[in-house]
């Protein structure tokens, strides 16, 4: 282990850490609200009022902090304007009631008032309200007959405290609402993982297999008569099966590139073997990887489905090169029964090449000719840009559906 692996904290506390965020941000928000009440409370403690008046403002207290966690939690914000004002108006009642018999002691309690109508309430509406309560605020100072200082204090205060009880507010949403994004994403990414595993199995090894069951076949009808033929196309099945280990451990570590050339010439050597009248013309210079990889895959998967599913006489591969796009085509004879258009949301085979094809900004197509032939066509240009493949989940969409909901 070298030092900055040693250096680095477990992953187990990494995820355990940020596992406790959204309720530590919950935590604060209540610590915070908790702190602007206690203060009223020892303002009014510090007044020496009567017993009864001391037991009213500590049940006030007590009421808007129960208020305002109400108000705080985002059930309610996406409840019905109706079933919102209620508890609105309730908070109304506690926040200007009291001041005839607490006075000034009871002021902060015009900032939560200010923050819950930007918590509850549409925007337009919500700052009107917010703006509106300090004036009122400052005109009960200055009908109290406070000094000039303290009137605009009372505003500025009330303006002060809504503006933190609303940012605390949403802050704290947003950490709740980044955390699940952060859940979501991790499981989006292991998703996508199995499905480009199982897709670049089926599509890598499909073809090596089925080579390999074809020569094995040829093997087993050629050592009677022709060993030393056979001892041949042993070699042969030794390579492929070289090769789909060798793609198997590429599909493991994420990241493999192919060769249309080298396709090309593979699939010359598998059609000798099976005795298929092949005719191959590539006409390519140095094609980006990606370009080359995909088309490498399309001519894998097309010559899977021809040792696979057809009866093949003959095949004609041709992959050519011009106006800024490499088009790969393969032709055979042996077209069995209902054998139709490439369905691009199949899952496998044919459909994983359509997805394929089309995060490269090319298309695909594949049917029966009308004389009768199977073809399999894809053109896909030089300079393609990836998109993002259309089976596998995206992120955005979870990002975009949790950005919703902090607007909402």
């Amino acid at each position: 282990m070298n030092d900055d692996q040693s250096a680095q904290p477990p992953q187990r506390l990494v995820d355990a850490a940020e596992s406790i965020a959204p309720r530590l941000a919950r935590v604060m928000l209540h610590a915070i609200l908790a702190s602007y009440l206690l203060i009223t409370l020892l303002n009014i403690l510090s007044e020496g009022l009567g017993p009864l008046a001391v037991l009213a403002g500590m049940a006030g207290v007590l009421g808007v902090f129960a208020l305002q966690l109400l108000h705080s939690a985002p059930d309610l914000r996406r409840a019905p304007l109706r079933r919102r004002l209620v508890p609105l108006a309730v908070q109304a009642a506690l926040t200007f009631l009291p001041l005839t018999v607490l006075h000034w002691q009871w002021g902060s309690m015009g900032g939560f008032f200010a923050a819950s109508c930007l918590l509850l309430l549409p925007a337009r509406f919500g700052w009107a309200l917010y703006g509106l309560t300090g004036v009122l605020m400052m005109l009960y100072a200055g009908f109290a007959g406070m000094p000039v200082a303290d009137v605009f204090y009372m505003g500025q205060s009330t303006w002060l405290t809504g503006l933190v009880v609303y940012g605390i507010t949403r802050l704290t949403e947003l950490v709740a609402v980044v955390h699940e994004a952060r859940n979501e994403l991790a499981r989006l990414a292991v998703a996508n993982e199995r499905l480009r595993f199982a897709r670049d199995l089926h599509d890598l090894l499909g073809y090596s297999l089925s080579a390999i069951s074809l020569r094995s076949e040829l093997i087993r009808r050629l050592l009677p008569a022709h060993p030393e033929r056979a001892r041949e196309e042993v070699s042969g099945v030794l390579d492929i099966s070289r090769q789909a280990l060798a793609d198997v451990r590429l599909v493991a570590s994420g990241y493999r590139d192919m060769s249309l050339v080298q396709e090309c010439a593979s699939a010359r050597e598998v059609l000798r073997a099976a005795e298929v009248d092949a005719s191959l013309t590539v006409s390519v210079s140095d094609l980006p990887p990606a370009v080359d990889t995909v088309l490498a895959t399309v001519l894998r998967e097309g010559m899977t489905n021809l040792l696979r599913h057809s009866r093949v006489r003959g095949c004609v591969i041709e992959a050519v090169q011009q106006d800024g796009a490499v088009r790969l085509s393969v032709v055979n004879d042996g077209v069995e029964a209902g054998v139709g258009p490439v369905d691009p949301h199949g899952g496998s085979g044919l459909g994983n090449l359509s997805q394929r094809v089309e995060a490269m900004g090319g298309t695909l197509t594949s049917g029966l000719r009308p004389d009768g032939r199977f073809q399999l066509i894809a053109t896909v240009p030089v300079e393609a840009a990836p998109a993002s493949p259309g089976p596998e989940l995206q992120p955005l969409k979870v990002l975009r559906k949790l950005s919703r909901r902090m607007a909402a």
